[in-house]
């Protein structure tokens, strides 16, 4: 199996996990960097990396290094996602990729134009359950898709300091979770939505903190979406047919979906597939981005994570919410 030279930015929670995946498929990383020296070694110490960088931009410019990966607030996506591309390198960006679709768009471009690939993290689009589901949905099996309703709801502690419910560092649930949410529910539209309804309750520190979102495009398919940061909720996707329902728990990481068949009103039928482990999300994510650096395609990954942008915007756009930076 070929290997590859990863560079880490940032050493948080996630970035933990990705490390230990990155270790179990790739064998080994290149290197990592932070700006908090106790942090950045204490990492490298525990994951095995030999090589530290305590300046990302300089870890951005070895020529060694393959891909980036990228684990910082969402603000700080933008700019290394920028510098990795104009170096040469692939990136592989945890969620949000980018704050906003401006901003999307001009690094979707950067990586087009320089032939490299580029992937947002979201695990469910890794996950080998949905394989099945998409075969399942797209053999007619339950018949035409009509709707769609999938909620994620995170209890984050009270902290106004924290950085989920800082609008500086684009917190709200929108961005860190409403993504999931929304790639989702776009996985299983036909089309991007032309029409969108929306409100939204807001966090004393004026970020999102819990938000009701219907989306509906030019074939009346409809996405019902349901989000809070201070009400846990069932991580739950639902696909609607004529015909029947996929029900799909746990969606981010999922490895089970239940489907039942509902044509025959007087005698409904239920069965359930599996596929995939949940310990499993983050090596999934790592082997597909190896093996779209191997063939030179991505699978479409970008072009879904570019309609969730779109998404998202045009939701702040309704709340008539802008971060402070946005209006500089």
């Amino acid at each position: 199996m070929m290997t590859y030279n990863w560079g880490m930015i940032g050493t948080g929670w996630i970035a933990h996990e990705m490390a230990d995946a990155l270790n179990k498929v790739n064998g080994t990383i290149y290197a990592v960097a932070d700006l908090n020296e106790d942090k950045l070694q204490k990492f490298a110490s525990e994951k095995n990396i030999s090589k530290t960088y305590k300046d990302p931009d300089e870890m951005i410019k070895d020529p060694d290094i393959d891909v980036i990966y990228i684990a910082t607030p969402h603000t700080y996506h933008f700019e290394y996602i920028k510098k990795a591309l104009n170096a040469g390198k692939h990136v592989f960006c945890e969620k949000a990729i980018t704050v906003n679709a401006t901003q999307f768009d001009e690094v979707k471009e950067l990586a087009t134009k320089n032939n490299l690939i580029l992937t947002e993290g979201f695990t469910l689009l890794h996950m080998p359950i949905y394989d099945q589901v998409r075969d399942l949905i797209n053999s007619g099996e339950i018949g035409d898709v009509k709707l769609v309703q999938v909620n994620f709801g995170s209890l984050k502690d009270y902290d106004p300091k924290n950085r989920f419910f800082n609008k500086e560092l684009a917190g709200g649930a929108l961005l860190d979770i409403g993504g999931y949410a929304t790639a989702f529910a776009r996985t299983f539209l036909k089309e991007q939505p032309n029409n969108i309804l929306t409100t939204v309750k807001y966090f004393e520190t004026g970020v999102d903190e819990q938000s009701g979102i219907i989306l509906k495009n030019s074939s009346e398919q409809m996405a019902v979406m349901a989000l809070s940061m201070r009400a846990k909720q069932p991580k739950r996707g639902i696909i609607s047919g004529t015909k029947g329902y996929v029900e799909i728990n746990n969606y981010p990481r999922a490895t089970s979906a239940e489907i039942t068949y509902t044509e025959d009103a007087h005698k409904q039928t239920t069965h359930t597939i599996t596929s995939g482990n949940a310990e499993q999300a983050l090596e999934y994510e790592v082997s597909d981005m190896q093996r779209y650096i191997k063939e030179g395609h991505d699978d479409g990954q970008l072009a879904l994570s570019g309609d969730v942008a779109h998404i998202l915007d045009s939701v702040r756009n309704e709340w008539g919410m802008k971060y402070p930076f946005e209006l500089k």
